[in-house]
């Protein structure tokens, strides 16, 4: 048996208590580094719960809407409350900024109170969100249903994104497809995929009229919306259950309404009147382009309750700078994306060889404003089409050839083409005769197919 010397046991103490010492200064800065965080970051786990224990919590609610619970409401809750928590989390966040109104009207129209969880399965409660179909706002009206329903939509305003007016607009609308179906779960489906999809559906089930009777008739998206609705009444209802938690919701900003009849540019109105421009964005989110036209008449401008007073006292001054801000955004509006401002609306129908790119040549616009004008999200357009097409004063392009063209003259160089956004060196084969792809590579030194914006091209 070997033993160690008293000094090397000594040395070895001495090593072990440095070692301990360490160890604690590492314990005690990481344990003052997590207080920083957040709690839920600390904390935040989700428990194993049953099936049949978020069942039995489920049906304690007693909801108006009778959704029954089943594997497919149950796999929604799993997502919420397991896979995407963050989702569920942000949402109690932001839920104080718009409950109130919501259950203000659902309260006035004698609906369920559940319905206020709708948006959330719609928007991500954003009064901004704009879906790929081109749905708009905190309860995703198309275009055609939210004029329906009396919102103003046009260049200026979308009243879609109007918090207050969309919310009405929507449980209008819910109370006519509820007196249509007499079935809240067939509304739901119905506020999804609209009434000649339910309707369809009903038809090939052999006319039953219960939703999970009906379920596999329906569209892929609407099958999941009512039990994912089911599931997120749930989720946001049993949060903490899940650990689910949030140190800080947001609240809305006091506001009072003032009732303008002029144009406003709200730059100019901000700066005049001391307000944060980006505070009156919030307030506002149905002025789409920072203005307010002439022919709004009464038109209610919210600003910050806080500074309502100094408002009265300076109004004059303030509603004069935010009408001569006109010409500066005009300006800014004609350059704008998509602009139609100041332009004539033209109806065009696409022919057998059209292509994007030469429909754009011979309007003398851009291939991206058209996209943006039609909803085009690839170049792909077919024979028979109707595409909307803005001619008019163009202040963000300096081709003297785009230029030329607006103004029917003849074009200064007809040799010389100059790329729009969205041209390809198919396009232009297609846009000039007896030109081809090779050609234009061989006239242009091109050893590749990539084109810029703004490129000039030598086309004969």
């Amino acid at each position: 048996m070997h033993f160690r010397s008293t000094s090397t046991r000594i040395k070895d103490r001495t090593h072990l208590r440095i070692f301990i010492i360490a160890i604690l200064t590492l314990f005690c800065f990481g344990a003052i580094a997590q207080e920083e965080k957040p709690l839920y970051e600390l904390y935040d786990y989700a428990p194993d719960l049953s099936f049949e224990e978020i069942e039995k919590r489920y049906n304690r609610l007693d909801l108006e809407i009778d959704i029954k619970f089943n594997e497919r409401v149950d796999a929604f809750v799993n997502y919420f409350t397991v896979r995407d928590r963050g989702y569920t989390r942000e949402m109690l966040r932001r839920k104080a900024l718009y409950f109130p109104i919501f259950e203000k009207y659902l309260a006035k129209y004698d609906l369920p109170e559940e319905l206020k969880y709708l948006p959330i399965i719609e928007s991500g409660l954003n009064p901004k969100a704009v879906s790929g179909p081109r749905a708009v706002g905190l309860w995703q009206f198309m275009k055609p249903t939210g004029k329906e329903q009396g919102l103003k939509i046009d260049w200026y305003i979308d009243e879609r994104m109007d918090p207050e007016k969309a919310t009405e607009a929507a449980c209008k609308y819910i109370s006519w497809l509820y007196n249509f179906f007499d079935d809240w779960k067939l509304t739901l489906a119905a506020y999804n995929s609209g009434i000649g999809n339910v309707q369809r559906a009903i038809r090939r089930s052999g006319y039953k009229n219960d939703f999970w009777d009906v379920y596999r008739y329906l569209p892929r998206e609407t099958r999941s919306y009512v039990p994912q609705f089911a599931a997120m009444v749930y989720s946001m209802e049993y949060a903490d259950e899940h650990n689910i938690f949030v140190d800080e919701e947001l609240y809305p900003t006091d506001f009072q309404e003032v009732t303008v009849n002029q144009f406003v540019y709200l730059k100019s109105f901000a700066e005049e009147g001391g307000f944060d421009l980006d505070e009156l964005r919030q307030l506002n989110p149905a002025i789409k382009k920072d203005a307010i036209p002439e022919h709004f008449k009464d038109f209610k401008i919210r600003i910050p309750k806080s500074q309502a007073s100094s408002f009265d006292v300076n109004s004059t001054a303030i509603l004069v700078k935010a009408a001569e801000g006109k010409k500066e955004f005009e300006k800014m509006a004609r350059g704008m994306p998509g602009s139609t401002f100041g332009k004539e609306k033209n109806i065009y129908r696409v022919r057998s060889g059209d292509v994007l790119g030469g429909i754009a040549l011979k309007y003398g616009v851009k291939v991206s404003d058209i996209k943006a004008w039609n909803n085009i999200r690839g170049t792909m357009i077919r024979v028979g089409q109707r595409l909307t097409i803005y001619t008019g004063p163009d202040f963000t392009q300096d081709s003297t050839y785009a230029q030329a063209k607006l103004r029917d003259q003849p074009i200064p160089d007809s040799k010389i083409h100059i790329v729009q956004p969205g041209d390809t060196l198919w396009d232009i084969s297609r846009m000039y005769k007896g030109l081809s792809i090779e050609k234009i590579k061989s006239l242009n030194n091109l050893n590749s197919n990539g084109l810029k914006p703004g490129m000039k091209l030598k086309i004969g």
